[in-house]
Formats: C-alpha cells, sequence, structure tokens
C-alpha cells in the first residue's frame, strides 16, 4: 500500500510540475468509468461481469501528432463462474494499474488513438465467504477459494480511443492479458492434481468506459 501511496505521489508531482511549465501542452487528467472483465481459459468458462475504474494521467505533446499518456488506474473487476449446482459465483480481481502509452492525435484536442504497455499489481481474487467451499462447475475437485491466490503482477497491452473536447473526453479502452494470470497456481502440486493434473492457464479482457476531465 506505501508503494502504491509513493507512485501516485510521484504521479501527482510529474503532473504539476508539467502543467506549471507547459500549460498549453501538457494536461492533468482525472478518470472514472466502468468496466467489463473477462477471463479467456480453455477449462474455465467464466461470464464477464461490471466493475469500476478510476483514476490520475498525465497527456502531453511528444513529437509532431504524437503524445505520451502516463497515468495510474485503481479498479475493482469481476467476472463469475458456475458451481456444480450452477450457482454463479463471483470474483472480484482488485489492481492498481500503471501505464504509459503512445498517442496519436486524429484531430487535435478531439480525437485520439492510443496503444502500449501496462504493469498490473493486483491482490488474491476475492470471493463472499458464503461462496468459498463451494465446488467449481469446471472442476468438480476444487472449490471457488482454491483458485483465488493469482498472480499477483502482470502485464496488459492497451488499445484505445478517446474523443470529445479540449477539457472533457470519453475513453473506450481494451487490455489483454500478455501472461498467464493463473500460472501461480501452478506452484502448488495439490491444486494441479485436483485440476485433473492439468496446468491452470487463463489469460483477462479488460474493457473499460471513462470520462475524463481535463485540468
Amino acid at each position: 500500500m506505501k508503494k502504491i501511496i509513493v507512485l501516485l505521489t510521484v504521479l501527482i508531482s510529474i503532473s504539476s510540475i508539467a502543467q506549471y511549465g507547459y500549460r498549453d501542452n501538457n494536461r492533468i487528467g482525472i478518470s472514472g468509468g466502468i468496466t467489463q472483465l473477462s477471463l479467456f481459459s480453455n477449462q474455465f468458462n467464466a461470464s464477464p461481469q461490471a466493475g469500476w475504474i478510476a483514476g490520475l494521467s498525465l497527456r502531453g505533446n511528444y513529437y509532431n501528432n504524437w503524445q505520451a499518456v502516463f497515468g495510474m488506474h485503481f479498479t475493482d473487476s469481476n467476472f463469475s463462474l458456475q458451481s456444480v449446482t450452477n450457482e454463479d459465483i463471483n470474483f472480484k480481481l482488485s489492481a492498481v494499474q500503471i501505464y504509459l502509452v503512445a498517442s496519436y492525435m486524429v484531430v487535435e484536442n478531439h480525437l485520439t488513438l492510443e496503444i502500449g504497455p501496462v504493469l498490473q499489481v493486483n491482490s488474491k481474487l476475492k470471493i463472499d465467504g458464503k461462496d468459498e467451499y463451494k465446488f467449481l462447475k469446471d472442476s468438480p475437485l476444487l472449490t471457488a477459494n482454491d483458485i483465488v491466490d493469482i498472480t499477483k503482477i502482470n502485464g496488459n497491452l492497451y488499445a484505445g480511443v478517446t474523443a470529445g473536447l479540449k477539457r472533457v473526453r470519453l475513453h473506450f479502452s481494451y487490455q489483454y492479458g500478455l501472461n498467464n494470470i493463473m500460472n501461480n497456481l501452478n506452484k502448488k502440486d495439490e491444486l494441479v492434481l485436483l485440476n485433473g493434473n492439468k496446468k491452470f492457464k487463463g489469460n483477462i479482457g479488460l474493457i473499460s468506459g471513462m470520462i475524463t476531465f481535463y485540468l
């Protein structure tokens, strides 16, 4: 938690300096919106669910029609799996995302296309206490609680579009998890055995829609 606070403080400090020195070229953005999280896995048939995302960013001119966008987002996103009794079990992914993306200005101050990497630091998956010991339909020897200890540091590829006015814009993006977010489960031989002696594998897909206010 201390590391997150330090990173957020650095972002705010950099943004403030840039705003002071280059007010016409650099802008601080405050964003908030909704997400839909998917888990792509050959074994687990996950259903996307809604969540939220919010954060800060710094957008600045880089070269000709190119800009660079640096920022940090906090998100609680969700997906669900079915139990053996066909009940939906909700899994929440709480994460901090740090990103640095290239942004191409199609129409200056109104429309940009963006792509770049995201570093995601997340906690274990969260589930309701009443769902912890429900067995999973896709792997009947595993309970919901067995699969919550996922990989904590992940990398995503980000692509998005921002459209609107100079001070207020809508932002739509998609992130795909480049690494196996369930790989941490493979470190526990007993879980692999309960999983039919098969390795756990899954990649996330995160759709977000936000509104950003530029200062």
